[in-house]
């Protein structure tokens, strides 16, 4: 018995310095669990973390293009996702259901609406030991409309997260610069990510769509946020909106012609660019056959502004032109026998009339488009060097850096004789729109090179700051004053000469001029060029008015029908008879009858001596007010006007009353209006035919007025 009992006792330490033991070893465990970051590898706080903390992404609103005029070009709109609730939990009071109550008369009613069969609405109505489910691609994306079917059905447990999706109001208007987006669902975060694919919403995709924000709280196991408890927010920063310098009138005027030459002439493509002379900014950049972001019904994606260099033909003349003057070397009396010219190598180049002219001086050669004659200026007195090096003074061979993705330098390289002759009448290199229409600003701006740009501004839609302002900028002096005066009347001839190459591009007011261009299309496999007179590239660079231009025109169609330079030539003429009226011109008097006048600043001087000075040089005036003096003009001073033109003196009269602006331009009737300090809204485009405020209506502190507008001109 007594050893039996020291065999207890022995067993009794054992089992209680186990236990000791254990308890130490538990004890150590639990030290090194709270003390330690990291166990086997893991890091336990951010495990315990993800386990009871949900994060929730806040998309940010992506912001909207508008026009330079504030039409809306791409914006957002309100789009619904279809949720349905189906754990009875939701449910607190059996008299109001907040769950899917009867499944298959909630299937029945809206698989009509959604596009869906009843047995697949069901198949999402039927998931069992979940809180909510959705329905698919058919149920996300609703518009505001398919929405409001849904809710009229008054069926308990049905409701809508809202998003937004990208829409773009206008079409096909603008729609290579403006470009479109594509919504893509983050199934992780639940959330719709829009990202820029092509023209201005990809360049400035990161701008426009903004920030994210979240908010991170902490869940119960079915992942809910526990009552309570404390959450983490930060707000999503919005995207910025883009002001393009796309006057949507002027877009209008040349979308309207090329379609008109699409109906009468057909072609494979067409492109126009329109520029402000004086700024670089781009006005109008159109393309046919065009697209609809909306449907994104494309055919091709390029932009033809800056994507697509192709063989401009003879409208680089007037740069080779240039070269020589600027080198000392030209002289417009010098002759040469036209026709055709043999090089060293035995290679024929012919004018376009074989024939040729007989002897004609280097000004008669630009006028009749001779690449005989530039032949023979490079021949006797250029080289390669000093071509090439005038030509990327200009801006070609090099990207004009604008704001549009994909832009493509073009290819200036020339080494041999029969290469330096082509490039010098525009035939095998290459160069886009945007090139060519910069090229030209020295023509208009004293000799300096603009860059051009197509954004006027970027705003912070919230604080309303202006982030971006661009305006004009200056590169690089490559013309004198002779030059220009020189290339200036070399173009005037062109068009306004009689037989000469550009006559088809001839107005009654005698203020366009330019130069016409065709090259032929080379074969895609080399080994020379199409045969076929349709098988070319025209081309057309103008400035308009030439008295005071304001603006710059480069045009250019591929495979035209009905003679290579009529398409362009009608649409042209027809975009500037438009923009002549829209800026208060006119383009059917005769060159006789327009007399040019400098305008001087007439503010704060008496009404009486005004009207005397503006009588005395014909000019046309409006008064607005009863007041004795001036306080504002509009057009300002030191602009060049003529006498169809019309001069608005605003007196300072207290008691304002608003104008009738019918039959005025919108950008005449605005600019007014604005200089009384009204607020302007302009629907649609063209000019004047109502307005909202009626004339006589005396003008009060933040007055807005609607002008309705209309894009046929009557007098």
């Amino acid at each position: 018995m007594k050893k039996k009992k020291r065999n207890n006792v022995k067993y009794s330490k054992i089992v209680i310095l186990v236990s000791l033991l254990l308890f130490v070893l538990m004890i150590g465990r639990l030290a090194q669990l709270g003390l330690s970051t990291k166990i086997d590898g893991i890091n336990l706080k951010k495990l315990a973390s993800k386990r009871t903390t949900k994060k929730d992404i806040l998309p940010a609103e992506r912001g909207s293009i508008y026009s330079h005029d504030k039409d809306a070009l791409a914006q957002n709109v309100a789009s619904y996702k279809l949720i349905a609730y189906l754990s009875p939990k939701r449910t607190t009071d059996k008299k109001k259901p907040q769950h899917v109550v009867n499944k298959e008369e909630t299937a029945e009613a809206l698989a009509p609406i959604l596009g869906m069969s009843k047995n697949s609405v069901l198949k999402y109505l039927s998931k069992e030991n979940v809180y909510q489910t959705e329905f698919g691609s058919k149920g996300r994306n609703l518009n505001e409309i398919t929405k409001n079917k849904i809710v009229d059905l008054n069926l308990p447990g049905l409701d809508f997260i809202e998003s937004y999706k990208r829409y773009y109001p206008k079409g096909d208007f603008a729609s290579y610069t403006v470009g479109y987006a594509t919504t893509k669902v983050d199934e992780v975060n639940n959330t719709d990510n829009t990202t820029g694919e092509m023209g201005i919403e990809k360049y400035y995709d990161k701008i426009l769509r903004g920030e994210e924000g979240y908010v991170t709280y902490q869940k119960d196991l079915k992942g809910y946020k526990i009552a309570d408890t404390k959450e983490y927010k930060k707000d999503a920063t919005q995207g910025k909106d883009i002001y393009l310098t796309i006057d949507s009138n002027i877009q209008f005027f040349v979308e309207q012609a090329i379609k008109t030459a699409e109906q009468t002439y057909g072609f494979e493509w067409f492109h126009i660019t329109i520029m402000d002379a004086k700024t670089g900014a781009v006005l109008a950049a159109a393309t046919a056959p065009s697209f609809d972001p909306n449907k994104k019904d494309i055919k091709n994606y390029l932009d033809y502004t800056v994507s697509s260099p192709y063989e401009p033909g003879s409208t680089m003349k007037t740069f080779t032109y240039m070269a020589a003057m600027e080198n000392g070397v030209y002289n417009g009396a010098e002759t040469y026998r036209s026709g055709v010219y043999k090089t060293s190598d035995g290679t024929e180049i012919g004018d376009w009339d074989r024939n040729g002219w007989g002897d004609i001086t280097f000004d008669k050669g630009y006028a009749m488009s001779s690449n005989v004659g530039v032949i023979n200026l490079i021949n006797r007195h250029m080289s390669s060097i000093m071509l090439r090096r005038y030509f990327r003074k200009l801006g070609f061979g090099k990207k004009t850096g604008i704001a549009l993705p994909y832009e493509e330098a073009g290819n200036i390289n020339f080494k041999y004789e029969t290469e330096i002759y082509n490039a010098g009448f525009g035939q095998g290199i290459t160069t886009t729109p945007i090139q060519n229409a910069k090229a030209l600003t020295p023509l208009t701006n004293d000799g300096m090179v603009l860059e051009p740009y197509i954004v006027d501004k970027i705003v912070d839609p919230d604080t309303k700051e202006v982030v971006l302002k661009n305006k004009k900028k200056k590169i690089e002096r490559v013309a004198s004053s002779n030059t220009i005066q020189k290339i200036i009347s070399l173009m005037n001839d062109c068009v306004n000469g009689i037989g000469n190459t550009g006559s088809g591009y001839r107005i009654d007011s005698g203020e366009l001029i330019g130069k016409t261009g065709t090259a032929q299309i080379a074969k895609k496999n080399g080994g020379g060029y199409l045969e076929g007179k349709e098988n070319v590239i025209s081309s057309f660079s103008g400035i308009y008015p030439k008295s005071d231009p304001q603006i710059i025109i480069y045009a250019s169609i591929k495979k035209p029908g009905g003679g290579s330079q009529t398409p362009i030539s009608t649409a042209v003429k027809d975009i500037v008879n438009n923009i002549s009226k829209y800026y208060g011109h006119d383009t059917v008097s005769s060159p006789n009858e327009v007399k040019n006048y400098k305008l001087p600043s007439l503010i704060n001087k008496d009404i009486d001596n005004i009207k005397n000075i503006l009588n005395s040089n014909g000019v046309n005036y409006r008064i607005i007010g009863s007041g004795r003096k001036t306080i504002k003009q509009y057009p300002e001073a030191k602009k060049v006007i003529n006498n169809d033109d019309c001069v608005f003196l605003i007196t300072n009269d207290l008691h304002q009353k608003v104008p009738d602006v019918s039959g005025l331009s919108s950008k005449v009737a605005k600019n007014v209006l604005e200089l009384l300090g009204l607020k302007v809204n302009l629907d649609g485009v063209g000019y004047v035919t109502s307005q909202s405020v009626t004339a006589g209506t005396e003008i009060t502190k933040g007055m807005e007025i609607t002008l309705s507008l209309n894009p046929k001109f009557s007098e």
